[in-house]
């Protein structure tokens, strides 16, 4: 299984494109967190992948996420609200494989991609990710005040 776990404790060049925004989905930047799911619909892993993720959609509200699937050229939202996506244009920004091939991303609320796996992740290591970040932090301790 490849993982490529993009968040860190290093100290980063942020004047890197590496680390820059996904322009394509700038409107999500600082609102949301968005992972995005990228299959054929008659994928096995996809489906799992779906399915484990909409199985807990208390957890993704908490973390203010959506999800979208890109099939094609098409996106659909599996959780959140999202209009007006192109998909291979998501597709060509995240640098994603061929359509057909599964891999998926997590965006943080920054817009830079914090996660890409080729392989389904579970949700307590999606969430694990995600709860280690400092924006989420900073989004617990506000919600404990």
């Amino acid at each position: 299984m490849s993982k490529t776990l993009l968040y860190g404790a290093t100290k980063i060049d942020e004047t890197n494109s590496a680390y820059a925004p996904i322009e394509s989905l700038a409107a999500f930047q600082w609102k949301s967190r968005v992972f995005i799911l990228f299959a054929d619909r008659d994928s096995a892993r996809a489906a799992r992948q779906e399915n484990q993720l909409l199985a807990d959609r208390s957890a993704l509200d908490e973390r203010g996420m959506v999800v979208l699937k890109v099939s094609g050229g098409k996106v659909r939202a599996l959780f959140g609200a999202a209009d007006g996506l192109d998909g291979e244009v998501i597709r060509r920004d995240l640098h994603a494989p061929e359509t057909g091939e599964f891999a998926a991303f997590l965006l943080g609320k920054d817009g830079t991609v914090k996660l890409k796996v080729s392989e389904p992740i579970t949700n307590g290591e999606l969430f694990a990710i995600i709860d280690s970040m400092p924006q989420r932090a900073a989004e617990t301790l506000r919600a404990d005040q």
